[in-house]
């Protein structure tokens, strides 16, 4: 079984400084604007940020609540490989295994996955959390996409990638929200 990926970022309490978000990805570079896509969707929860980081990194509760990355094996290290089981509503189930690249608690998570080889068709998932406020975050969830393939692929990235990092966003919040899952 596959295992997803996620990020967040550093809760604050009363009269301390919320340390700055991570910095966003580096420009694309020409062939990326080529050959490259990006995606990216945002919501705001009601929530510390170790609640929502303890929900993103507990792969084993998955199934339970999240309808676009059903499931994910791996250890939460960087360098390590993950098994992840994609399935945005409508759309058959998308096995991989990407390689982690950032974890930073409760703030980052991000990984690369390729198809074949480099070049051919690479995404870099990112999941951020960025305090806004005592008890209040963003989350983001983002995806650059390269390689040769990546121009055949653009329309059915923007519907069914789009549409699943919606779909887990909101099912994050109301998880998140609703008191229900890890805490």
């Amino acid at each position: 079984m596959p295992r997803p990926f996620w990020s967040s970022g550093i809760a604050s309490g009363p009269g301390s400084e919320s340390p700055s978000p991570p910095p966003p990805p580096p420009p694309p570079t020409r062939s990326e604007r080529v050959l490259g896509h990006r995606l990216t969707s945002e919501i705001e929860i009601e929530a510390e940020a170790e609640r929502v980081w303890a929900i993103l990194t507990d792969f084993g509760a998955y199934p339970e609540w999240n309808p676009f990355v059903r499931a994910i094996e791996g250890a939460l290290a960087p360098g390590a490989r993950l098994a992840v089981l994609l399935q945005p509503s409508g759309t058959r189930a998308m096995a991989f295994r990407p390689t982690l690249q950032v974890v930073e608690a409760p703030r980052e998570l991000r990984w690369l996955g390729r198809v074949l080889m480099p070049g051919i068709f690479d995404g870099e998932h990112r999941f951020v959390i960025e305090v806004l406020g005592a008890g209040r975050l963003r989350f983001e969830q983002s995806e650059r996409f390269s390689g040769i393939l990546v121009p055949f692929m653009r329309r059915s990235l923007d519907r069914d990638a789009r549409r699943g990092f919606a779909e887990m966003n909101a099912a994050l919040k109301a998880r998140a929200e609703g008191g229900a899952g890890t805490a």
